[in-house]
């Protein structure tokens, strides 16, 4: 282990070398902000299945990539930050392929009738879809792709 995070019920998950986790940011209240919170809280899901989804350099900044496993297809992407975050891999709208679409910063465009999405939140930016995309914690270990679904 090298390191503790500290989440915002207070409770810590430990982190193994190699291991980096992405998670979208949640707002800070103020208290949080002065006591020096860490500005991404990481919630764990204990019932949750890893999956080593792919290498994590298949992913170029501002790229996504498909991933099908059990039935579901998820979309990976990989923001200009660097950052890597995973959604259900089909819009909302139309049941089309996400990893197609364009993506830019932290959004996503889906490829048919150009809905987007900010994909580290799922929320929908740009109709015609309306409801959300689900997402999935997200992590980097040794170099390759983990999600929890």
């Amino acid at each position: 282990m090298i390191g503790l995070m500290g989440s915002h019920h207070g409770s810590r998950i430990a982190l193994m070398e190699n291991e980096t986790i992405f998670r979208a940011p949640l707002p800070l209240s103020p208290a949080m902000a002065i006591a020096g919170a860490a500005e991404f809280p990481i919630r764990r899901n204990e019932m949750a299945e890893r999956i080593d989804a792919c290498s994590a350099d298949e992913i170029e900044a501002e790229g996504a990539r498909r991933f099908d496993h059990g039935g579901r297809t998820f979309a990976i992407f990989r923001n200009d930050s660097g950052g890597y975050f995973c959604t259900d891999g089909l819009c909302t709208h139309e049941d089309v392929h996400l990893a197609d679409g364009l993506v830019l910063e932290n959004t996503v465009e889906c490829p048919k009738h150009a809905s987007v999405f900010d994909f580290t939140t799922g929320e929908v930016e740009t109709p015609p879809a309306c409801e959300n995309l689900k997402t999935y914690a997200t992590r980097i270990e040794n170099g390759r792709v983990m999600i929890e679904i």
